[in-house]
């Protein structure tokens, strides 16, 4: 009973906070259609339920004493996310364990372990390459369309990609360096079509969007 009113509660948070945004959104900017509103609702949904779960796991960081290692590591992730993008947890308590577990474990263990150069430089020619191929990567709510645009979202990424990799290997902080790469290969397992398969979610969705509605 308690879980189901926690859940009614969080539910009924978001759906306020994105009705004020979109108020708001509608009255500065009366011109935008509807598409342009429902990609806006997606991203300020995505915003909410990714700050609420930064939270805890920020608290969880402190507790730790990873806190300043958290963000490095999250700074660097989201860079590349950001253009690169990549699949998106099914349900949002999976979401906050899978991240909590990335974000707080690897800022720990990045405190702990020295990676040799020479092996960071093998992983980073390795995650260059796979942005390469890979990057920007699609979700079912939101296909990357235009083909123009996920050329220039994989030429984005790929640069992010090769200026991190770099700083990577010139960086004198063992803990900052491991960082980087940690960070790198966080987005690279997420656009990965093989974590797409474990998760049972569907690759490249853009291909079945164009296909269902006679675009190609």
């Amino acid at each position: 009973m308690i879980t189901f009113l926690q859940d009614k509660a969080v539910l009924f948070m978001k759906k306020k906070f994105l009705n004020f945004a979109i108020n708001c959104i509608k009255e500065s900017h009366p011109d935008y259609d509807d598409i342009k509103i429902a990609e806006m609702r997606y991203s300020l949904e995505g915003f909410y339920l990714s700050f609420t779960k930064l939270i805890i796991i920020a608290a969880f960081s402190l507790i730790l004493g990873v806190f300043k290692e958290m963000l490095i590591m999250l700074v660097i992730f989201n860079v590349l996310r950001s253009t690169g993008f990549g699949l998106h947890a099914t349900k949002s308590w999976i979401c906050l364990l899978s991240s909590s577990i990335v974000f707080l474990c690897f800022p720990l263990l990045s405190k702990i372990i020295s990676i040799p150069l020479n092996f960071k430089f093998l992983l980073g020619i390795c995650s260059i390459l796979l942005i390469y191929i890979y990057a920007p990567a699609d979700t079912k709510k939101r296909p990357l369309i235009k083909k123009e645009k996920r050329e220039m979202y994989k030429f984005k990424t790929t640069i992010k990609c090769i200026f991190l990799v770099i700083l990577s290997l010139i960086i004198k902080d063992d803990t900052i360096s491991n960082l980087i790469i940690f960070g790198i290969w966080n987005e690279v397992f997420m656009i990965l079509p093989i974590t797409y398969k474990i998760f049972n979610l569907s690759y490249n969705n853009y291909k079945t969007y164009i296909l269902e509605n006679n675009l190609g």
